[in-house]
């Protein structure tokens, strides 16, 4: 069983940073996907950036060259630098473990934090 326990949320000025933290706890391996995810009211959960083990990354085009995933193997943590915050970035976001099997795949999720850009 996979445990996701995130920090970091809070409420910032528009043009501001924050950093979101995710610890993860259990049987994660090298093939585990670590990642972020954020959800609007009323709306579909979205990808925001993910990150393999073997060092590839990915963002979604609303924040790329704003916000940097990073992830530690070791400490089974993956963090989300968020810089150049904008109002419209305000949400619950979730760190995310997704793990695939042949055929199907899992996902497991944190509580959700909350992020709060005011303008």
């Amino acid at each position: 069983q996979v445990q996701l326990v995130e920090s970091g949320g809070g409420l910032v000025q528009a043009g501001g940073s924050l950093r979101l933290s995710c610890t993860g706890s259990g049987d994660i391996g090298r093939l585990d996907v670590m990642g972020w995810y954020r959800q609007a009211p009323g709306r579909q959960r979205e990808l925001v950036a993910m990150a393999t083990s073997a060092g590839s990354r990915n963002y979604a085009d609303s924040v790329k060259g704003r916000f940097t995933i990073s992830r530690d193997n070791a400490k089974n943590t993956v963090d989300l630098q968020m810089n150049s915050l904008k109002p419209e970035d305000t949400t619950l976001y979730y760190c995310n473990l997704h793990r695939s099997y042949p055929g199907r795949a899992s996902d497991y999720w944190g509580q959700g934090t909350q992020v709060t850009v005011s303008s």
